[in-house]
């Protein structure tokens, strides 16, 4: 489990990311995973491929991260994927959707493969419903909006006052949150309800089931990243970006070291290929 210190740092200057070295146990490991036969690289979305914004709609991503995971998607034996729990319509276009980038949304319900679950009549009617329970929560509070999914509803309070905000969350977590089959989700300034019991594990696992990967790279900044640092083992790296508890086995700064990390590990799984004895 990585402690609170944060381990290396980075200052983002339009689209240039300058960051220090990584560390060195870090990079160890990044090493020993690049160099097993079938690798899995994923990372989340906000907060690490893209920096936080005020407004989701404004998020974009750091072009270097997107480089290095288009790389490794390209290589050999390598899976590169983006989990979030945006729609993935959304997570579409933002990311700009990179070329053998395999992306999941709304926190590994949607696949660009398709739905991981079956969606009934009574999830939809019940979807419904909590939409519109969250859309009157968020009209008596300024700064808090609701995000609609395909199989979720997020109430967002990142805008709002700090007050505002614990009061919204609040109702939720006491009402809708408390439905039967409604499965409640929380993360930094956020709370989500879906009608489907998914999450970042089951997605992280089924990558691995989908690309016999023999070690899995996982980053994330968020507490809905935690379920896949826990079904990590053997030689996989989770990455916590940024403060907070963690079971992640490191830690690192900011979206720009997740750029220097992304490109570190492409460039060790492309020696490590080029080291392989061909046929």
């Amino acid at each position: 489990m990585a402690d609170n210190e944060t381990h290396g740092s980075a200052t983002h200057t339009g689209d240039a990311a300058v960051a220090r070295e990584l560390p060195g146990d870090l990079v160890a490991a990044l090493r020993t995973a690049a160099s097993l036969p079938r690798l899995l690289v994923a990372s989340d979305f906000d907060g690490c491929i893209s920096p936080i914004v005020a407004h989701p709609a404004d998020a974009r991503p750091i072009p270097a991260s997107i480089d290095a995971l288009e790389s490794l998607a390209a290589m050999t034996s390598t899976t590169a994927a983006i989990i979030s729990g945006r729609a993935l319509a959304d997570l579409r276009e933002l990311s700009g959707s990179p070329t053998g980038v395999h992306l999941v949304g709304s926190h590994g319900s949607e696949f660009d493969t398709g739905f991981a679950l079956a969606i009934t009549d009574d999830d939809t009617a019940l979807l419904s419903r909590i939409v519109d329970e969250l859309n009157t929560i968020a009209a008596d509070y300024e700064g808090v909006t609701v995000e609609s999914k395909p199989v979720s509803a997020a109430l967002h309070v990142r805008n709002a006052s700090p007050a505002d905000g614990q009061a919204a969350l609040e109702r939720v977590r006491t009402g809708a949150a408390t439905w039967d089959g409604v499965q409640s989700t929380e993360g930094k300034a956020v709370i989500e309800l879906a009608v489907i019991d998914t999450d970042k594990g089951v997605a992280i696992h089924t990558l691995r089931e989908q690309s016999g990967a023999d070690a899995v790279v996982y980053l994330g900044d968020d507490v809905t990243d935690e379920k896949a640092f826990r079904v990590l083992t053997g030689n996989d790296v989770g990455i916590k970006v940024g403060d907070g508890e963690t079971d992640a086995g490191y830690r690192i700064g900011d979206p720009d070291d997740v750029a220097t990390t992304l490109t570190t590990i492409a460039a060790l799984r492309g020696d490590a290929i080029a080291s392989w004895p061909t046929l």
